[in-house]
């Protein structure tokens, strides 16, 4: 039922329960201990783990799985590794910020995305996104799963320059900046249209356009720089025939109408973006999933968890597309009767 009830959801054919998928709980040990009786520590071989994974994805019933295989080492040489906190059980994703290739602004603006990260081959690409597509579905099969990309206009230009370059080179020199955006757009193409070729009928098209506060650029210069090449981006995955998704961190509910213009068919929402605007203006038309937010399971009580379940549901339970997920994660130090009340309302609230 949850491949049919994910797919009936993108499809806007409300399915009698409200779908559900959640990130980053797949690598918190103790949680699906609890859930499956799979007894799984973070040193736990990966045969113990992935049966544990299997078998929570079951018992909390996931609909959705999200995915994208081209990240940042499309970028080699060029990525600038910014770093991460402490997020593992383990500690073990701790890193040190890496130093950008990138000089100074000029440096940026004279970057040829063509000479510096070359052609690729395009049908070793749709090989490598149908053999990822493929290992996703046999490692979970009850749920929609996909390939897609990470590194789109924005995102990609973080991983690029690091953030200290990039807000450089946008504020000295919008215009400059934005015509070596455009390059790396005509140069993501290729990519796109591997997506558009692969055999998953789901895309993820994830960009982090703005942060917990909104746009870190001028409005206009996205207008000018990125939608329109979202626009190209969708025209072969449109022809294509495939369900397109759209995911950023933060708040994006100013560029919501810019988004959905863009043919996205629906959209990924951290607690930030205004999930009760969206459902009034986009949920007879578009997929959305979100917006639960972390912070409640965190540190709220079980009567907090409840409001946030319930608030949540009613704003999305009589929007066909509506997934509720928590929307920014949950991570490994969520306290374990949190997330089981969390998913116990899910569970009282879930049917339509």
């Amino acid at each position: 039922m949850s491949l049919q009830d994910g797919m009936d959801a993108l499809h806007l054919r409300m399915p009698e329960r409200v779908p559900r998928t959640e990130y980053s709980v797949l690598g918190h040990a103790a949680l699906l201990s609890r859930v499956t009786g799979i007894p799984v520590k973070p040193d736990s071989d990966i045969e113990t783990w992935q049966k544990a994974q299997r078998a929570f994805l079951k018992a909390w019933n996931f609909d959705f799985m999200w995915n994208t295989d081209l990240a940042n080492g499309e970028l080699g040489e060029y990525y600038t590794d910014m770093g991460h906190a402490v997020y593992a059980a383990d500690g073990s994703d701790f890193r040190q910020a890496g130093k950008s290739k990138f000089q100074d602004e000029e440096d940026v603006y004279n970057f040829d995305p063509w000479e510096a990260l070359g052609v690729r081959d395009e049908k070793q690409y749709v090989e490598f996104l149908n053999r990822n597509y493929r290992n996703a579905c046999a490692f979970y099969d009850d749920a929609v799963n996909m390939n897609g990309v990470y590194i789109t206009c924005m995102s990609g230009l973080i991983d690029l320059l690091g953030w200290d370059m990039l807000l450089t080179a946008a504020g000295v020199d919008p215009k400059r900046f934005g015509d070596m955006a455009n390059r790396y757009a005509d140069w993501l193409m290729q990519l796109i249209r591997a997506l558009a070729k692969c055999d998953s009928p789901v895309i993820m098209v994830h960009d982090d356009i703005v942060w917990t506060e909104g746009a870190f650029l001028h409005p206009d210069w996205y207008r000018k720089y990125v939608f329109p090449n979202y626009r190209r981006y969708m025209q072969p995955l449109l022809e294509a025939g495939k369900r397109v998704v759209f995911t950023s961190d933060g708040n994006y509910s100013q560029f919501i109408n810019d988004i959905a213009d863009c043919g996205f068919h629906g959209f990924v929402l951290e607690p930030d973006s205004d999930m009760a605007y969206i459902a009034e203006k986009y949920g007879k038309t578009h997929a959305f999933i979100g917006n639960a937010d972390t912070r409640v399971l965190l540190f709220g009580s079980k009567e907090d968890i409840y409001r946030e379940v319930k608030r949540c549901m009613d704003i999305g339970k009589n929007c066909p597309g509506f997934f509720l997920a928590v929307g920014n994660h949950i991570p490994a130090n969520t306290p374990v009767d949190n997330a089981l009340w969390y998913n116990e309302f899910y569970e009282q609230m879930a049917k339509r």
